[in-house]
């Protein structure tokens, strides 16, 4: 079959919605592959039939325009269908990491004014049913409750005999519900460019995540510029595992997909035999991943170069990553990538057939119609070529705000529209930009961001800590991890005389007590890897306001644990 280059107009797609996208796929191409799944397989004319559906059941339980439906699911055709149902209808897809652990599904499901959830009964070993009860125990009887005052309905796949009482099942709402096309189209209607399409939460230097507010023109113009970059073509078989509760599932991948009518193939997880089993039996030409992902690959057993078909894809990795993605691997049109979710996430991408050298050391050009600067970390001064600065970002790609955080909005978007990044970067006079590291705190643990406050506040809650700090410190595997120190509170001993003294906590705390707690609390790629109980920090470095310095911190704690240092700096691709 000949195979159609990706769409190439900016401004026709910045006019276009994600329903006109997908109906326009099931005209033009309804028997060709659309999403592959271990156990789904669908062309786009059944995939916009299932998105049909999902949009029936919102519009049956009352949804309008511009609320808020949050997605609990693992990578799979079910997450798809419900994500281009809201789009249909105009609601705002709030994608939820499947990770969560009550604290954050509390604070995700809160602060994001999430109406309908849709989620799964358990995933990873962790039973939704249970989860949810615990975060809103009014889903025990009877939505809405007093914890969630504005969540209506959560709708779960399984038997309604196998729910709790306030929980609806999604399997039989599907079943049972008929698509009224007059109708989802009437309400579709009013749906334009400019309205949100998704609400993501992202790690940032605040002790909660934050929801970047992104439209259907901000996330579909992203996703034809990468298309073109990439230049994906309508019979490329796209793998991806990146998940869909990130912008790097939805944006790189999803839509990616959508706006080029390409295949795209993933897992609910990521495993590396699966993914090796994928890439060769479906003969996938194109995939995407961070240095994590690639190494182990690559470092498998199981691996066959004779059995990796592929010709190109992005990844956020780092030179020497990037040279045997193309060398072991055979993806000699591999690009590099760097953006964040508050970009929609790519800011700048280098192109397939950009020499080779260019892609392999990271420098990168921005999208038409993106402006990129650099400038001093501490003046704001315009940086000149070649000289590092925080990378600041301009144009259609940039974000709305954040949902209802207007002082985090505005520290973020400065005069004149310009998003700050936090990063650092060069430009050079080619006006190619290369990311060489970060300003913020957040560190990366195989391709999550983990902002040291979130795990700082979750070891705060303990009863017997009194000061918590979090660093990211070096792992060969993983890129960072979570290194903790803890102090803990000190509470009045009876001495034998009856008189007062100051003493250790008697709550029971250890280092593996204080993990334990973590693990239970948050999502197992926050949990400290190493943790250590301290008497304070003066010694290891404090700030004239009595704040502890994140760097010396980070020194020490690379010392003290006999952390090795590994070469490279981990890249960022939203």
């Amino acid at each position: 079959m000949k195979s159609e280059a990706a769409p190439t107009s900016q401004r026709q797609l910045a006019a276009g919605t994600l329903a006109a996208h997908l109906l326009d796929n099931a005209v033009k191409r309804p028997t060709s592959e659309a999403l592959v799944f271990p156990d789904a397989r669908l062309n786009w004319r059944t995939l916009h039939a299932g998105a049909m559906r999902f949009a029936a059941v919102l519009l049956s339980l009352g949804l309008r325009k511009g609320d808020h439906v949050g997605i609990l699911m693992p990578n799979g055709a079910q997450w798809v269908q419900a994500f281009y149902g809201c789009a249909m209808i105009g609601a705002v897809t709030v994608p939820i990491n499947t990770r969560f652990r009550t604290d954050e599904l509390a604070y995700c499901l809160k602060q994001s004014d999430i109406t309908i959830l849709l989620t799964v009964d358990r995933f990873l070993k962790i039973d939704y049913r249970d989860l949810l009860t615990e975060v809103e125990p009014a889903m025990a009887a009877k939505l809405p409750g007093s914890a969630l005052p504005v969540l209506r309905h959560v709708l779960m796949f399984g038997d309604a005999d196998d729910l709790p009482a306030g929980i609806t099942s999604l399997t039989a709402e599907l079943s049972a519900v008929t698509a009224d096309e007059m109708a989802i189209r009437a309400t579709g209607a009013q749906v334009t460019p400019s309205d949100l399409l998704l609400i993501q939460y992202t790690s940032g230097t605040t002790s909660f995540p934050k929801g970047v507010m992104l439209t259907h023109a901000n996330m579909l113009r992203d996703a034809t510029a990468v298309a073109q970059r990439m230049g994906v073509r309508t019979d490329d078989r796209y793998f991806s595992i990146r998940p869909f509760y990130h912008v790097a599932g939805t944006t790189l991948s999803l839509l990616v997909s959508l706006v080029s009518g390409c295949c795209l193939l993933s897992l609910p997880t990521f495993d590396v035999g699966q993914t090796l089993r994928m890439l060769d039996d479906e003969r996938c030409t194109l995939t995407s991943g961070n240095d994590t992902i690639f190494l182990m690959l690559m470092s498998d057993p199981a691996f066959d170069r004779k059995r990796i078909h592929l010709r190109g894809g992005w990844a956020a990795a780092g030179p020497e990553v990037m040279q045997r993605i193309h060398d072991e691997m055979g993806a000699h049109g591999i690009c590099n990538a760097y953006g964040q979710s508050e970009a929609s996430p790519n800011v700048v991408f280098s192109a397939w057939d950009d020499p080779l050298e260019l892609r392999v050391q990271g420098w990168m050009l921005p999208h038409e119609g993106v402006q990129i600067r650099t400038v001093g970390a501490d003046t704001g001064a315009l940086n000149p070529p070649g000289e590092p600065g925080e990378i600041q970002v301009r144009g259609w790609n940039v974000m709305r705000g954040y949902y209802r955080m207007p002082a985090a909005t505005a520290a973020a978007l400065i005069e004149d529209g310009w998003l700050r990044t936090g990063d650092l970067g060069v430009i050079n006079k080619e006006g190619r930009l290369k990311m060489v590291g970060r300003l913020k705190d957040v560190f990366r643990v195989g391709g999550e961001n983990v902002a040291p406050a979130e795990v700082e506040e979750t070891l705060l809650a303990h009863p017997a800590v009194q000061l918590a700090q979090v660093v990211g410190v070096p792992d060969p595997r993983l890129g960072e991890v979570a290194a903790a120190f803890v102090v803990l509170r000190a509470t009045r001993v009876e001495g034998d005389s009856g008189s007062a003294r100051q003493g250790a906590s008697d709550v029971a705390t250890d280092v593996a007590q204080l993990t334990e707690w973590c693990r239970a609390r948050c999502a197992n790629f926050k949990v400290p890897r190493y943790l250590a109980i301290v008497d304070g920090f003066e010694e290891i470095g404090m700030t004239g306001s009595s704040k502890v310095q994140k760097n010396k911190l980070r020194a020490h704690a690379i010392e003290r644990f006999g952390i090795a240092q590994f070469a490279g700096t981990p890249a960022t691709g939203g």
